[in-house]
């Protein structure tokens, strides 16, 4: 008897349940806005472990729905989610009308995991707080003070790319990518010598790898996470793992404490937030926020830009007479400098930011902007209402490869970013880092050292495929960041 009344209640229960979903289901259908059927558990990401990159799947609603209307209604799990179609609603959510955006909407646990509290996660007035403290470390200025610490990290990139080509080998170019980055990083931002590019082996470039090729969570579950944010700060789930958020505590925790014991302070991104961490006015930052802020600084600078400078190479590779432009204009620039690689110099290196603005157009590092909307929101033109708390998914990698605004997206053509066709699209048409006061706050130093990577490693260097590279590339998302699937290998050969 007692068993049969437990499996009664077992049905009942799983009877609401089932009749709860089905009714989360019906939230576009109520509304009037044209959807796409979902999967009974996933939503619409049952397919995302068979594409493994979220832009690409979103790609395929933004492509269906398109001209038929300004959005299309999807389901992330349970929740509704809204993918705009039409690029004046993008403009409108990211600029106009940023007071309804402001938030991400993406997961953070402060209490358990403090790594995760970071400005990329943070939400209202403490996100925009924290914005206006750390904007000043990130003008032009401060990028031309670190152009010197810069380009010494490049130049001995430069002669490790030389030590692999007189030895014949292959080059694994994402690892190489990540060393230098890491390096860059290192030094410019927080005043270490991390000495990846001496030797992969190193704690520092190990656990940053690990933070990527080995996540703690997979993309569905990185996504249950955004969905569920509440009950899993309840649950107590952490988005990286406990060795992570170990060893950057530890390391952020022991370059302050000898900074402030023995009075060294150095013109860097980190002495910024010492400074926060030691005033006692409204700017204070506690030691956790200052490492939160140290920590997406590094993972998202050197991860980002190592990928985009992969991707980039892997271009040069695949068209010869783009790699040779490049190398040209490099060398006519120079000329010009009296032969002098100066900061001067390098923002005169046109050509050299449009490949970087084609590798980043064809491989944007996040293929989905994810905004939540803070309050009621009419779509201009249209019956339809964006309720407080509907997340969005801005589809960027989708609006990259759209004809309408890049002929020929699959073509590598960085004469897309000529100043002519730039003026003739509309501005939110590129978005590798968004757009917006919510525009990546780092943009400035990662186009900067991808640019002193293109510089160095290909003004003395060319570059085949070789035939260890998987054509053609599958891509997938590792930690939401878009990657190859496969080693990308190349062929190097020095120029006389």
């Amino acid at each position: 008897m007692v068993l049969l009344v437990i499996l009664i209640s077992v049905l009942k229960i799983a009877l609401v349940l089932v009749l709860w979903i089905r009714r989360s289901y019906t939230y576009w259908k109520k509304l009037g806005v044209p959807y796409e059927e979902p999967h009974f558990l996933y939503g619409n990401f049952k397919n995302v472990d068979r594409y493994q990159h979220d832009g690409q799947l979103i790609q395929e609603f933004y492509r269906k729905y398109k001209g038929k209307s300004p959005l299309v209604g999807i389901y992330t799990f349970f929740k509704p989610v809204a993918v705009p179609t039409d690029i004046g609603l993008v403009k409108n959510i990211l600029i106009k009308d940023f007071n309804f955006f402001h938030d991400h909407g993406t997961f953070y646990n402060e209490k358990d995991d403090p790594l995760s509290a970071n400005l990329f996660n943070e939400t209202g007035l403490k996100w925009k707080q924290l914005r206006n403290k750390l904007s000043p470390t990130f003008t032009s200025g401060k990028m031309k003070m670190m152009f010197t610490t810069m380009w010494d990290v490049a130049k001995k990139f430069e002669s490790k790319i030389d030590e692999v080509c007189k030895s014949g080998e292959d080059l694994h170019i994402r690892k190489f990518m990540a060393r230098f980055t890491m390096d860059v990083i290192g030094t410019c931002a927080f005043g270490l010598e991390t000495n990846s590019l001496d030797s992969e082996n190193n704690e520092f470039f190990q656990v940053g790898m690990s933070i990527f090729e080995n996540p703690k969570h997979g993309t569905r579950f990185a996504f249950l996470l955004n969905v569920f944010g509440e009950y899993g700060r309840k649950l107590r789930f952490k988005l990286f793992r406990d060795e992570v958020i170990k060893f950057y505590t530890r390391i952020v925790r022991e370059t302050v404490d000898y900074r402030l014991a023995n009075h060294v302070e150095r013109n860097d991104f980190l002495q910024l937030l010492i400074r926060l961490y030691t005033t006692n006015g409204e700017d204070k930052l506690s030691f956790n926020e200052l490492l939160a802020q140290a920590f997406v600084f590094h993972m998202a600078g050197f991860e980002t830009s190592s990928t985009t400078l992969q991707f980039c190479f892997y271009e040069l590779a695949c068209n010869p007479e783009i790699q040779d432009r490049v190398r040209n204009h490099i060398n006519e620039v120079l000329e010009k400098h009296n032969g002098q690689l100066t900061y001067e110099a390098v923002m005169d290196m046109k050509y050299i930011d449009q490949v970087i603005n084609e590798t980043l157009r064809k491989y944007p590092p996040v293929g989905v902007l994810q905004r939540e909307a803070s309050q009621d929101y009419k779509i201009p033109n249209s019956d339809f209402v964006l309720e407080k708390g509907i997340s969005l998914f801005i589809p960027s990698y989708a609006i990259h490869h759209d004809p309408e605004f890049y002929p020929n997206p699959s073509k590598f053509n960085p004469d897309n970013f000529s100043e002519e066709a730039v003026k003739n699209r509309p501005s939110v048409a590129f978005l590798p880092f968004g757009e917006g006061p919510r525009i990546c706050i780092g943009a400035r130093f990662g186009l900067l050292q991808t640019k002193m990577g293109v510089i160095a490693g290909l003004r003395k260097f060319k570059y085949t495929l070789s035939p260890r590279t998987k054509q053609p590339l599958k891509l997938i998302s590792k930690f939401f960041v878009l990657r190859p699937d496969d080693v990308i290998w190349l062929n190097i050969e020095p120029i006389s």
